[in-house]
């Protein structure tokens, strides 16, 4: 892929628990020239990477069921630090939690191109040394 989508030099976080689905979407970031952090299979180790580069990250992937465990307590800390996310998920998009619901929400397997595309259209991270959380 070209980098056509203006992902390069962009940090995103991948939460994934299949390992073949996460690969994929490594391989689609890194492709269009983005560097990726994780994959991260589990709640506690997200939450633990969020925590140390949330000030580098430019958003995540972030699928909503992590062997069982809902990963909305990442989504949660994702949005305290102001980062923007895309879920993927194996179940319908519209069963999001109310205060999630206008966060874009892919189907997994999610294509790649449309994963990339939702991605390039997500806000740009703003940069601003010593931002902190939405308290």
């Amino acid at each position: 892929m070209q980098n056509s989508l203006s992902l390069a030099g962009r940090f995103y976080l991948v939460v994934e628990d299949e390992y073949l689905a996460a690969s994929s979407m490594m391989t689609a970031l890194e492709d269009e020239g983005a560097e990726v952090a994780g994959p991260v299979s589990n709640v506690a180790g997200a939450l633990e990477l969020v925590g140390e580069r949330a000030f580098d990250l430019d958003g995540a992937i972030l699928d909503i069921n992590l062997r069982g465990v809902m990963a909305y307590p990442v989504a949660e800390k994702l949005a305290e630090y102001r980062i923007p996310f895309v879920f993927v998920t194996g179940y319908e998009c519209g069963s999001l939690p109310e205060h999630f619901k206008a966060m874009p929400c892919l189907n997994n397997p999610c294509n790649e191109k449309e994963l990339l595309v939702v991605l390039a259209g997500l806000p740009a991270r703003q940069k601003r040394p010593g931002v902190h959380p939405v308290t």
